[in-house]
């Protein structure tokens, strides 16, 4: 009993106690009386019961996706989207080889599990995976299965490639190049609280300010200001928006780029070619880098 009394001292107590009944036969009959209250002790809880249920969670996700990578239709479409360039559903469902109803819902799934975004541009809706980790996964799955993908070969006639113009802003190879080195030098970062949109730091304000844009204005005008406008022909983001405009008018004001007469193309000048290696690093603005 004193045994029992000390152990229980050494246990916290719990805010809630049990009454203690007792009944029993006596001489004057059935008596039933109460005993005052016993202090209950609370139930210890153990550290790794939280990590054993963050665990569970963990082997939840994991199953969800691999069961998107498992399904043939939804994984010729991840593969096909590895190489960094952008698909609308009609193009994945091709790939896929189903029906367009049935991309849609293969393409939902995989947008709530992240692993593919969708970016709407006019009509059309782009789907891309949505990151490194997703590409980095997929890519480790096909050296598992020892398979090899096609690379994307576009059918754009290469004078339309190489460079031209998208609305009113550059498009082609070099628009795709000068996107990828705007953002790799800085200049660029994702607009906080916005879809899709762009915003300039610090040192690209000062940089495109010193090649004659003139920020202020730019911003002022009644339309988005900077965002990833998917390529027609190569499938990643070029600069869209105002930000996209004022850069085709630098490139046309200082003949870094000649337009057709009578068509969308942009012929690339010697000028324009020194100005893109010293100002932005690219060694061949006509090509891929």
């Amino acid at each position: 009993m004193v045994r029992n009394a000390a152990a229980a001292a050494t246990l916290p107590m719990a805010s809630r106690r049990l009454t203690c009944f007792t009944a029993g036969w006596s001489d004057s009959g059935f008596v039933a009386r109460t005993c005052g209250s016993l202090p209950v002790v609370p139930q210890q809880h153990f550290v790794y019961h939280q990590s054993v249920i963050a665990d569970i969670d963990t082997d939840r996700a994991v199953s969800k996706i691999a069961a998107a990578f498992g399904e043939p239709a939804r994984a010729r479409m991840l593969f096909c989207l590895v190489d960094g360039r952008a698909r609308t559903s009609t193009e994945l469902a091709i790939v896929a080889e189903v029906a367009p109803s049935t991309a849609s819902v293969h393409l939902q799934r995989l947008t709530a599990l992240r692993l593919v975004r969708v970016m709407p541009q006019g009509k059309h809706r782009y789907y891309s995976l949505e990151g490194a980790n997703v590409a980095a996964a997929l890519e480790a799955l096909s050296v598992l299965a020892g398979g090899s993908r096609q690379p994307f070969t576009p059918n754009t006639p290469n004078r339309l490639r190489a460079a031209r113009t998208c609305y009113d802003h550059i498009a082609g190879t070099l628009g795709v190049a000068l996107h990828d080195r705007i953002k790799s030098m800085g200049w660029l970062s994702d607009a906080p609280g916005r879809d899709s949109g762009y915003e300039l730091t610090r040192s690209g304000t000062q940089a495109l300010a010193n090649l004659g844009i003139d920020i202020e204005s730019t911003r002022a005008l009644r339309r988005r200001f900077a965002y990833p406008c998917v390529d027609w022909s190569e499938r990643r983001p070029h600069i869209g928006g105002a930000l996209g405009a004022a850069l085709l008018h630098v490139a046309m004001k200082r003949k870094w780029v000649a337009q057709d007469l009578d068509g969308r193309a942009l012929a690339i000048t010697a000028v324009g070619r020194r100005e893109m290696r010293l100002r932005f690093g690219l060694a061949d603005p006509s090509g891929a880098r």
